[in-house]
């Protein structure tokens, strides 16, 4: 279990990392990357609790850590 959860950071900054780099978001590397780790945390348990997400845990770090990227910058936004 704990090793599941270093997974999904790592996979969480990689993907943060990624979508800066890529042009997918322009809010600097290190708010990306704190955006993408939080996300996949917050989804990391909520498997653990309610059992929902998909069966294998890298799929559930990238898809909670891009969704974490589109909901939290727009909702901030002015």
């Amino acid at each position: 279990m704990f090793l599941t959860l270093m997974g999904t950071v790592v996979i969480a900054g990689i993907v943060g990392y990624a979508a800066e780099r890529s042009g997918f978001t322009h809010n600097g590397y290190l708010p990306s990357i704190i955006i993408c780790v939080g996300g996949a945390f917050l989804f990391y348990f909520v498997r653990l609790m309610f059992g929902i997400g998909f069966h294998a845990a890298g799929w559930n770090a990238i898809a909670s850590s891009i969704g974490a990227l589109i909901i939290v910058p727009f909702h901030w936004k002015r």
